[in-house]
């Protein structure tokens, strides 16, 4: 084997030359004479002509919805297994004590929007206040004859 001999495995590939010399053809990108050769050309897009035909109206196209979600606080999720195991009989379960304890994380910087679930057993009378509460979580709670404020 000697240097003269060796060729490499992939051949590098150039693009093509295109029209008359030049890094890109013919008229390098700057179209054909006239006022499209000259220096700072303008040609006004109709498109714009059709922009401000639209009304002036932020916030109500078609993806509408979609920045409004991106602004919620998203909720957070406790069943009541979990309720039974954080808390003694009689204590108030509030999105605060909640983040106290530990069961549920800061939602931009604060207390987030919590809501029980109905997963589980609870044997404990418990006082549940400023939290969704689902049917199902309803009925474990005043079952085990707690309350429950909206």
């Amino acid at each position: 084997m000697q240097l003269h001999t060796l060729s490499p495995h992939e051949k590098n590939r150039k693009n093509p030359p295109v029209g008359r010399g030049g890094k890109r053809g013919k008229t390098s990108g700057r179209g054909g004479k006239g006022q499209t050769a000259r220096a700072g050309h303008k040609i006004r897009p109709e498109v714009r002509d059709l922009i401000k035909k639209i009304p002036k109206r932020r916030g109500y196209g078609k993806n509408r919805s979609r920045t409004v979600r991106t602004n919620r606080i998203p909720v957070s999720v406790v069943n009541v297994s979990m309720l039974e195991v954080a808390y003694k009989a009689g204590e108030t379960v509030s999105p605060t004590t909640l983040l106290a304890k530990g069961l549920v994380r800061r939602a931009k910087g604060r207390a987030p929007i919590v809501k029980i679930l109905g997963a589980g057993t609870l044997t404990k009378a418990l006082i549940v206040e400023g939290c969704d509460v689902s049917t199902a979580a309803r009925t474990v709670l005043l079952a085990a004859l707690g309350t429950v404020h909206a």
